[in-house]
């Protein structure tokens, strides 16, 4: 599914960006895509629609890390602050959550990783079981508006890993707590309980998911005496992630601008 999105959407995309800034072919000093970690099908769209352009326009191709390219978004915002070194970086997306001591340009050291599901996934997962459109994320975020955060005590794990993640468990504590009574087997096609609110288990869930993340990020962010904690990917976009983000850890975060908590990142 993925793939076939990529196939209609590229050259959509590409050319909407040339426009928004514009500017042609002619205007570029080089291509750059890309080349992982990522989907296999997703990156062979994309590096070889590249490669095409770039063989097309006779400019230089350069490759680019996935999760660096999250990062180095934030040196992309006007008018704002800087990052300053040593910063620890939390990348969170559909398929990954990381985090990164990044003590230079170019120079980074994983601190952990979630060791199941990343924390976009997870969202998308419990969207779906809930019934809410895809993504799930921006939909799980427009439900918990309405909802109590504290209806349901979703478990927050804790990885032996000093800063991994886990989020399968969370998942499926969900999935038993909005589906069926305790002990009886359950599987996405069960239908929801009558008297489950959708709201509070967005509500409730989304709580918990922000909880693990902060945790972890602020406890390497103490102990590596970080100057800046850098908030990237397209979970960044979540609202209450980044009031939390904000407001409980004791060092300045940095967060790509986005043009509203419902933006869908590529």
């Amino acid at each position: 599914m993925a793939s076939r999105a990529h196939i209609e959407a590229i050259a959509v995309v590409v050319q909407r960006a040339l426009d928004a800034a514009a500017v042609g072919y002619g205007n570029l000093d080089a291509v750059a895509v890309t080349r992982g970690p990522g989907l296999p099908g997703s990156l062979l769209v994309g590096v070889n629609f590249a490669k095409g352009l770039a063989m097309g326009a006779g400019l230089p191709l350069i490759g680019v890390n996935h999760l660096e390219g999250h990062i180095y978004a934030l040196w992309l915002v006007e008018d704002a602050p800087e990052p300053c070194f040593p910063a620890v970086a939390l990348i969170v997306s559909g398929g990954h959550t990381s985090l990164v001591l990044m003590t230079d340009h170019s120079q980074y050291q994983q601190l952990g990783q979630t060791l199941d599901d990343a924390a976009g996934e997870a969202f998308d997962k419990v969207g779906r079981v809930l019934g809410l459109p895809y993504p799930g994320g921006p939909a799980i975020e427009k439900a918990a508006r309405e909802g109590n955060a504290r209806a349901y005590r979703f478990p927050v794990a804790e990885p032996d890993g000093a800063f991994d993640f886990s989020f399968s468990g969370l998942k499926t504590a969900v999935l038993r707590e909005i589906k069926t009574s305790p002990g009886h087997r359950v599987s996405r096609e069960t239908k929801l309980r009558a008297d489950v609110n959708v709201a509070d288990v967005a509500a409730s869930f989304q709580a918990a998911v922000v909880d693990a993340l902060l945790i972890k990020t602020a406890a390497a962010a103490r102990t590596y005496r970080a100057e800046n904690v850098l908030l990237v990917g397209g979970v960044s976009a979540n609202k209450a992630l980044r009031e939390a983000m904000q407001e409980r850890l004791e060092v300045p975060v940095l967060i790509p601008r986005w043009r509203s908590a419902r933006t869908t990142p590529p």
